[in-house]
């Protein structure tokens, strides 16, 4: 699997525990604070870069010292950072995320230079010599932008898929419409396929964003685990049992686990619970990057954990 992750990039700042912020210039003590990559580009290229995949990333940062740390902690996982445009006047996205006890995570976030990204910054030969080209966060470059990209794609026989970013509140069918036809596997949450497809029940949302083109789209439902919907029916994978310290990167460890699966020609069933075993190993620590587990770890978590009811 030779993959290029294309989107958002993020720096996040986690800390935890945080039941609230002190008032005035108060101060609490916390357990931990961490930062690491994340984003639906970057968080999802950790995940895929642990099952074995050979990961390029590809998206805009800023040339200020959160993007050099963005750049170690990427080039440390070992992902090929090489795509990545670098802007001396935007600085790199960022978030900062109190973690509540039971893994919550309300984020302060700064948008950075993620929306910069555009077709003058898409490295074409790359894509076209890519097996999987996954862009992550199309809201936030047009969707004609991210159409080209996925269609280049396509026509050098790429398997693509799309995460979004936006919750779903924020969402409009036309943000997302014309870039459809090109994608083999949109990886939306619940939230999302609501929100974006202005349908108020989960199973039809999901549809409708298939009759517009997804050839199939698998949708995290966080506890509840994944509904993966084609145009020939719906299928339910549930989640795993597992003490939650963190969800932030949960969706991106899903996605990677997901699209591994596909390459290694598993059923979607089947690279579903691979996506679902990811995202709980990523789960119980704080961070996208969450896990120092390999595709047979987790295999074998898959096969022995126990499963929601």
């Amino acid at each position: 699997m030779k993959v290029v992750t294309m989107g958002v990039h993020v720096l996040d700042v986690l800390v935890r525990p945080v039941e609230a912020i002190p008032e005035g210039q108060g101060a609490t003590l916390v357990d931990d604070i961490r930062m690491t990559a994340a984003g639906t580009a970057a968080g999802t290229a950790l995940t895929l870069a642990k099952l074995g995949a050979r990961v390029r990333t590809a998206g805009a940062i800023g040339t200020d010292p959160t993007g050099d740390l963005l750049v170690r902690l990427l080039d440390k996982a070992g992902i090929d950072t090489g795509l990545l445009v670098r802007r001396i006047d935007t600085s790199t996205s960022a978030s900062v995320l109190p973690i509540r006890p039971n893994g919550d995570r309300p984020s302060l976030h700064l948008l950075g230079a993620n929306i910069t990204y555009g077709l003058d910054d898409v490295p074409w030969d790359a894509v076209a010599e890519a097996t999987h080209l996954h862009l992550g966060g199309p809201e936030l470059i047009g969707a004609d932008v991210a159409a080209r990209i996925l269609a280049h794609a396509k026509e050098h026989d790429v398997v693509t898929s799309v995460d979004l970013l936006a919750p779903g509140e924020l969402g409009t069918f036309d943000q997302i419409e014309p870039l459809l036809p090109y994608v083999d596997y949109l990886l939306p949450n619940d939230d999302q396929v609501l929100g974006f497809s202005g349908e108020g029940d989960l199973v039809t949302g999901a549809k409708k964003l298939v009759a517009a083109g997804a050839g199939l789209v698998a949708v995290t439902r966080g506890g509840d685990g994944a509904l993966l919907v084609t145009a020939e029916g719906t299928e339910t994978v549930p989640a795993f049992e597992i003490d939650v310290v963190d969800t932030t990167g949960c969706g991106d460890a899903f996605s990677a686990g997901f699209l591994r699966g596909i390459s290694l020609d598993r059923t979607p069933r089947e690279a579903a619970i691979l996506g679902s075993a990811a995202a709980a190993l990523v789960a119980q620590g704080l961070g996208s990057d969450h896990g120092d587990f390999d595709l047979a770890e987790a295999d074998e978590f898959s096969m022995t954990a126990k499963v929601r009811t």
